[in-house]
């Protein structure tokens, strides 16, 4: 259950910050209103997590694969250089993850 709370926290993040792209500033209203509502639901789903899962596995899945996802959907839909330093660095934030859960995680 905690993942899939956890699951739930990361893709609401992530459409907060992509609403957020499309804010202008928060100069437009609908998106401005899906990015804040998504970090709402995000920190509300990442509270409920912490109830099952150990904060320091689940801030460093929320905040690493939300990073990396945010960061391909960058590149991918709105025009962003794939450049191989860029590659690099999503595929740390990745190992550094998993690191973190090998070392410990419960």
């Amino acid at each position: 259950m905690g993942y899939g709370l956890l699951a739930a926290a990361i893709a609401a993040e992530v459409a907060g910050t992509t609403a957020m792209k499309y804010s202008e500033g928060f100069t437009r209203l609908w998106p401005s209103v899906v990015s804040v509502l998504g970090y709402v639901l995000a920190f509300a789903l990442l509270a409920q997590t912490l109830k099952t899962l150990s904060i320091g596995t689940a801030y460093a899945i929320w905040a690493g694969v939300g990073t990396a996802a945010v960061a391909a959907i960058g590149m991918l839909w709105m025009g962003e250089p794939a450049g191989l330093a860029k590659l690099a660095g999503i595929a740390l934030v990745i190992a550094g993850v998993v690191v973190l859960n090998l070392g410990g995680a419960h």
